[in-house]
């Protein structure tokens, strides 16, 4: 194949990483690796408050990215809301996530949208202008089965889901299933790490969790931790680096992921890779994606109860946690970035 310029367009927000930013490094060094000339365009992101959203989604609309210099630019690859709003004839997109709060999170505790004149006419630009940006799209590819449905559902759009890999594919390894429960989900309220440590409190078992990441609700978890009395059992690192966080999936019994209509799921699908079983709720959107109950992991109701019983049963049986974990990795081994690179450069 020919190589091409290619530019990513990526939303981001100022002093927050996550699972979308390590998408868009991965993918520019995917595309490289494949001989095309690559760059990333990011504008700065703020949905507070609502009111403001429309202006940030309207600056994607008014840059020229058809060339650079006078050298055009042959293929855009856009992401999550609002980058797919810029204007380019060879558009593709693959959708991380639509601006969710005006979405699927409308009407919960989730969304700072409310049920005012002000935020009625936001949500209604962000319909408009999604239908517009979308439907520019030569193709449109979604990280996940759910996001797809999500897009059907709300804008009536057809899409492809293409799984991207972990920036730890191939790094990932299996180990011994220790005596940690293992969380490296970023400490935010959407995660539900609240659920873990309510679980914990109920366990008869004396399981123990750890906890690797930062994030507003670091604070908050920690106090919930102290007043469930949880001692040693609930163990906050922070921040870690790579090489930490592959040997702490390695060493982990098993690994907690439970967010609220995930769009993906990297942790699961690292968790997988490192062939430790996933505990998780049957709310929990794309993770249900990979992780089949009693095959990979554990899927419970998400209540504090319910989620105590799987975490004791993997406790008292390592055996149980060794045949949950053994199938991960096959199920997630064609998750390749060889695949997204022929997708979305494919004319």
């Amino acid at each position: 194949m020919k190589p091409k310029r290619i530019l990513i367009c990526a939303t981001q927000v100022p002093f927050v990483r996550g699972g979308a930013e390590n998408l868009v490094e991965g993918l520019r060094e995917a595309l490289l690796s494949h001989g095309h000339m690559v760059d990333v365009v990011s504008l700065p992101f703020n949905w507070h408050p609502p009111e403001r959203i429309t202006e940030t989604a309207l600056a994607w609309r008014m840059i020229n990215i058809h060339d650079i210099n006078e050298v055009p630019v042959d293929l855009v690859i856009c992401t999550k809301f609002p980058s797919y709003l810029v204007r380019h004839p060879n558009k593709v997109v693959w959708l991380v996530h639509q601006h969710r709060q005006a979405y699927d999170q409308y009407g919960t505790p989730l969304s700072d949208f409310v049920n005012i004149a002000e935020h009625r006419a936001v949500r209604d630009a962000l319909f408009r202008m999604d239908r517009q940006g979308l439907g520019e799209a030569r193709a449109i590819y979604t990280i996940s089965r759910n996001v797809s449905e999500r897009l059907k559902h709300f804008n009536g759009f057809d899409s492809t889901p293409l799984y991207p890999p972990s920036r730890y594919a191939g790094r990932l390894r299996p180990g011994p299933y220790g005596d940690y429960i293992f969380s490296s989900a970023r400490l935010d309220g959407a995660k539900r790490l609240d659920l873990l440590l309510r679980a914990l409190a109920q366990t008869r078992q004396p399981v123990k969790a750890i906890f690797a990441g930062s994030g507003p609700e670091r604070e908050r978890l920690e106090r919930l931790a102290a007043e469930l009395r949880l001692g040693e059992r609930a163990r906050f690192l922070g921040f870690v680096d790579d090489a930490t966080l592959i040997d702490l999936y390695a060493g982990a019994r098993a690994v907690f992921y439970a967010p609220v209509d995930e769009d993906y799921g990297f942790t699961a699908v690292e968790a997988l890779g490192a062939a430790k079983p996933v505990v998780t709720t049957d709310d929990a959107g794309g993770v249900l994606e990979f992780v089949d109950d009693g095959v990979h992991g554990c899927v419970s109701a998400p209540e504090p109860g319910a989620v105590a019983a799987r975490l004791d049963a993997l406790w008292a049986d390592v055996g149980l946690a060794a045949r949950l974990g053994g199938p991960g990795p096959a199920r997630v081994r064609e998750i390749t970035w060889e695949r997204v690179v022929d997708e979305l450069t494919d004319d």
